[in-house]
């Protein structure tokens, strides 16, 4: 009985009945503890996949374009077929999509054509601006001026509404971290509820870099994520022009999701392999990562101006490192849950 309430999935349930769900089923892990030997791992209870989080955790996606990836596609289809609940979209401005008002049109219209194509439960985009994090004077975390975002301040609010002990928000990110990193600065229990997944970096023969792509925007934010959030970095990446190939586009359904796709594969962003979706695709795909490692940062102290803190290799560091990644299981997967979206 303790096994099975522990593992029980929120597929893809909506995030509505998540919420009304919470105080019952914490209630009742507090009975059931009573009589129960097993013990949660860093707020986990036997995880699928390699990584401590998995498709049962609700999920935020914080993005800035939403034209050159997959992932809020992949956010949207995985909700519909038992992948991480969809409990938010973050929109922010970069400098490869400084327009913060069209990049929420754009994930609107994606959340649009879901809608009229079958996939309910989904949230409206929000859109949030910050700047990117100054390192104060004294060089100490909790001293950096905070901006205070529309982003944080929903994180926050989001996390205590659907986290539980053993069941932490996923926030998944494929841009800067800044609106994780102010989170924290309006409120330090964040990191009790929240597990972040960044597409991020590059792979190095020590470990990791937290530099392009993504991890170059905030490296204030970035050295404040892995010193205080449990953190996870997707660091493996494959070629995104593989999931939906011009050969493919007229395989697409028929209804507004696979129309919306149709026209957006041609914008795709053809020069490097990486792809933001796969922080998304760690989270909510239990078998797309492959290879995993344990990673420490280095000290705030040794940040640099350009980038994040480096990730040395650590049997018993306190973050994860996903180096490496099953594209074809993305793909597939994509296809499968665009099958069952609503046909006109």
């Amino acid at each position: 009985m303790c096994a099975a309430l522990l593992r029980r999935r929120c597929g893809a349930e909506p995030v509505v009945a998540i919420a009304a769900r919470r105080g019952a089923l914490a209630l009742a892990l507090l009975v059931v503890a009573c009589g129960c030997s097993e013990t949660l791992d860093a707020g986990h209870d036997r995880p699928n996949g390699l990584l401590p989080v998995d498709q049962r955790n609700p999920l935020v996606l914080i993005n800035d374009g939403a034209y050159d990836n997959w992932s809020g596609e992949y956010a949207v289809l995985l909700a519909r077929a038992g992948g991480s609940p969809l409990a938010g979209i973050v929109v922010n401005a970069s400098p490869a999509w400084p327009n913060l008002q069209k990049n929420v049109a754009g994930f609107a219209g994606l959340v649009a054509a879901a809608r009229t194509s079958g996939i309910g439960g989904l949230p409206d985009p929000l859109g949030s601006s910050g700047s990117p994090l100054i390192r104060p004077a004294s060089g100490k975390i909790e001293d950096t001026l905070p901006n205070r975002s529309r982003g944080a301040t929903f994180i926050n609010d989001i996390s205590r509404r659907l986290a539980l002990p053993y069941r932490p928000v996923v926030v998944a990110t494929g841009g800067a971290l800044t609106d994780v990193a102010d989170a924290y600065l309006l409120d330090h229990t964040v990191t009790q509820r929240v597990v972040v997944v960044s597409s991020l970096g590059n792979v190095s023969s020590s470990g990791a870099g937290m530099g392009a792509p993504n991890g170059d925007a905030d490296p204030w934010a970035d050295t404040i994520v892995t010193q205080r959030f449990r953190y996870i970095q997707v660091s493996a990446f494959y070629d995104q022009l593989g999931d939906v190939p011009t050969t493919s586009v007229s395989a697409l359904p028929a209804n507004d999701l696979g129309k919306w796709i149709a026209r957006k594969q041609p914008n795709l962003w053809h020069w490097q392999p990486a792809s933001d979706q796969v922080a998304v695709l760690a989270a909510g795909l239990p078998n797309f990562a492959t290879a995993v490692e344990r990673v420490s940062p280095a000290a705030p102290d040794a940040a640099a101006a350009t980038s994040g803190p480096e990730l040395a290799t650590d049997p018993d560091g306190p973050s994860w490192l996903v180096t490496d990644c099953d594209g074809a299981a993305a793909t597939a997967r994509f296809w499968r849950a665009l099958s069952n979206t609503k046909q006109p």
